[in-house]
């Protein structure tokens, strides 16, 4: 009785509860604090008064076996009648145990957490955590005062499982797991790690989840999405960082409703086809923007609750919006609360630091050689794609799973079983990963932020490939934007920047992205970043933005870039809408939205993007001039889109480019127009194919190229 006394029980459902004693039958309850106990037998008015045997520990007698019982308790301020959670018989089906263990149970938030449940007629809500070498686990709330003697679970030994059910338990409760390690010693409470709803940070415990109450209105936008070629769709994504894209008049961040209200129209008047958001599962720390989650199946609370993150997902697919989730699942974050040493053992993590710290972001990496890892992490992307209807995933740090040395110097890391530095164990489960969410999920995109040459990201993991739809192409975002940062008298020693990305760019299926990576910690914002005085860095962007979005690859622009947005990005606060008065940052804006106009009605810019059929240069080598011209095609049927980019303030009269089609070229867009803030030298709309052969064409244009600047030209009669 002293464990029981002190909480110490490991199997407190072999003491607590209606249970044959010597002949007789007796109910034991632990209810600390308590002045008395009375065991209401079968529903009748009248009770057995327990004997207090400890400090918190009673027991009552009773005449015969009933046939129910209740506890009614008694405390210094009120009495309570509550069902006996050690009088319900284990939930947790053996079948489903032997699944967990062998990491084949898909869906583990469904089983695990915290689930609100009917129980012999009684409502309750049934929680279960994995700590297999925990000597005890309870579960503490404000239910039970926080007292882990209250409610110790049940041990399934052969799983590591621990579960109880607690009647009466409402939807909104906030618990965390209390446990005692191997050696008896208190562990800090731990957060739940299958919990669908949390506290807002900085509190830090986990919620009973409701049910998803939210009706959908998306079948149409869902079933279209499950027969999309997305390889050969137009897909332009504004990356936004939700709690800073704006904020109210008080400086708080945007409900997702108030976010709904203006962020949708504003991406729809963009011409956006995706949201992607850095990561919204929770995370306690908000200078990590989201990068070190605490809680993989929970939408921050910081924004609203479940139903209103559906609610919003649910009007970006109305207004035929996609939304993409950044997801984490290289590492997590070392607080307390959350999986670090979860039962006083490297549970989650590697327990060596040389595979289980990363030494840059001082966080702990998944050990995915176990299969209940494994489970976790496939669980919760599966999770998102099945409540919350995300069209995408763009997994984060890919680079430093591949890799046992990722930022390591020599010895502070550990070969994989052939000696090499490959992470085996994370290539299977990226494998797994995206094998799962093609079978499962059709149509929905996964992304690899991957910074290396590893062979084959997007490739069929039949065919030894990774599996992701697309490949974040960084290389072609450092070797640009070190292009663009030099003064245009330079940038002919560095022409190669510009083309380097097309000697690959059929290799994987590439995204281009100037993510928040590029705007943070320093390095200034895009704008900044260009040379010149004003005028010219605003003809920069532009010119850029016009080469971005008519080089082959899907497009991603972090938000505040659209309008050429001065400072660099800061997190704690709103992007500087008020430059949109200004009417060169206006034009940038107006710029964007006519690039991803093009880019979704022109084929010949989205629909052969990965394939080299789709591309051929035209001017690839003028280095003195800094002239670039390329064609762009979309198969049978589809007009040829020339793009030529300037990258010299000279206006340059009478340039000829060979062309393959005769006849007139529309001028669709000029990045030098006065709608847009520049100079308007261009080619009045439209030129005139001339029998004149050029680099290697039979027809050619005499072009006028405005300073730095982009023109994108279209084919007459062919458009789609």
């Amino acid at each position: 009785m002293a464990q029981l006394d002190h909480g110490r029980c490991a199997a407190p459902f072999e003491w607590l509860g209606l249970h044959e004693y010597n002949g007789r039958w007796q109910v034991v309850a632990v209810a600390h604090g308590a002045r008395s106990i009375e065991v209401v037998v079968d529903g009748s008015e009248q009770a057995v008064t327990a004997t207090r045997i400890g400090e918190g520990v009673f027991v009552a007698h009773l005449a015969a076996k009933p046939a129910s019982y209740a506890l009614r308790l008694h405390w210094p301020r009120h009495s309570e009648t509550i069902a006996d959670p050690y009088g319900f018989d284990p939930l947790l089906a053996p079948e489903q145990l032997d699944a967990f263990n062998r990491g084949e149970l898909r869906r583990p938030a469904d089983v695990f957490g915290a689930q609100v449940r009917v129980v012999n007629n009684l409502e309750g809500v049934h929680f279960s955590v994995w700590a297999p070498h925990a000597q005890r686990v309870s579960v503490v709330g404000d239910f039970n005062q926080w007292d882990g003697r209250r409610h110790v679970m049940r041990r399934h030994a052969e799983a590591g499982v621990w579960e109880i059910f607690i009647p009466e338990v409402d939807i909104g409760a906030v618990y965390k797991f209390e446990l005692l390690d191997q050696h008896g010693y208190l562990l800090p409470l731990k957060a739940d790690p299958h919990a669908r709803q949390t506290e807002c940070p900085p509190a830090s415990a986990s919620m009973v989840a409701p049910p998803l109450w939210h009706a959908w209105h998306d079948a149409s936008w869902m079933a279209r999405r499950r027969s999309m070629h997305f390889e050969a769709a137009p897909l332009s994504i504004y990356e936004v960082q939700a709690t800073s894209w704006q904020r109210d008049a008080e400086g708080r961040w945007l409900d997702w409703d108030a976010l709904a209200a203006q962020l949708i129209p504003y991406v729809q008047a963009q011409n956006f086809t995706h949201i992607e958001f850095l990561p919204v599962n929770e995370y306690p720390f908000g200078g990590s923007w989201g990068y070190q989650p605490i809680a993989m199946y929970a939408p921050t609370a910081r924004m609203g609750d479940l139903d209103a993150f559906a609610r919003f997902v649910d009007s970006c697919h109305v207004a035929g919006i996609g939304v993409i989730l950044d997801w984490v699942s290289g590492h997590f974050p070392a607080d307390a609360h959350g999986l670090r040493q979860f039962d006083g053992t490297p549970l989650y993590e590697h327990g060596d630091p040389r595979e289980g710290f990363h030494q840059d972001w001082h966080t702990l990496i998944y050990n995915y050689g176990k299969p209940q890892v494994r489970q976790y992490l496939l669980g919760s992307a599966l999770a998102w794609l099945d409540r919350f209807h995300i069209d995408g995933l763009r997994v984060d740090a890919v680079a430093s799973m591949l890799y046992r040395d990722y930022s390591r110097a020599e010895g502070e890391w550990i070969p994989n079983k052939h000696g090499g530095r490959e992470n085996l164990e994370a290539v299977a489960f990226l494998k797994d990963l995206n094998s799962l969410i093609a079978r499962e999920h059709p149509g929905v995109m996964v992304m690899a932020e991957e910074s290396t040459a590893w062979p084959g990201v997007t490739g069929s993991p039949e065919h030894g490939g990774l599996g992701f739809s697309f490949k974040w192409n960084m290389g072609w975002m450092h070797d640009c934007l070190h292009y663009m940062q030099h003064d245009p008298l330079y940038r002919r020693y560095h022409h190669d920047d510009l083309t380097f990305g097309l000697v690959y760019a059929y290799s994987e299926r590439f995204v281009l992205p100037l993510s928040h990576d590029e705007v943070v910690h320093g390095k200034g914002s895009l704008l900044s970043r260009m040379p010149g005085d004003r005028w010219r860095q605003f003809a920069n962007l532009r010119a850029f933005y016009g080469f971005m979005w008519g080089h082959p690859g899907k497009k991603l622009l972090f938000m505040g870039g659209e309008f050429a947005q001065r400072n660099e990005w800061h997190h704690d606060r709103a992007l500087d809408w008020e430059l949109l008065e200004d009417p060169l940052h206006l034009g940038v804006q107006r710029l964007v939205s006519d690039l991803n106009r093009l880019l979704y009605h022109e084929p010949a810019l989205h629909r052969r993007d990965h394939q080299p059929d789709g591309f051929s240069w035209v001017v690839g080598d003028d280095t003195h001039a800094s002239v670039y011209a390329f064609l762009r095609y979309g198969g049978e049927g589809t007009a040829p889109m020339l793009v030529v980019c300037n990258f010299t303030p000279e206006v340059r009269n009478d340039y000829r480019i060979g062309v393959p089609e005769g006849g007139v070229w529309h001028e669709v867009c000029n990045t030098d127009s006065d709608y847009y803030g520049g100079s308007n030298v261009g080619n009045g709309g439209e030129v005139r194919a001339q029998d004149i052969p050029s680099r290697g064409h039979r027809q050619s244009l005499n072009l006028r190229l405005p300073p730095l600047a982009t023109l994108i030209l279209r084919a007459e009669g062919n458009s789609a």
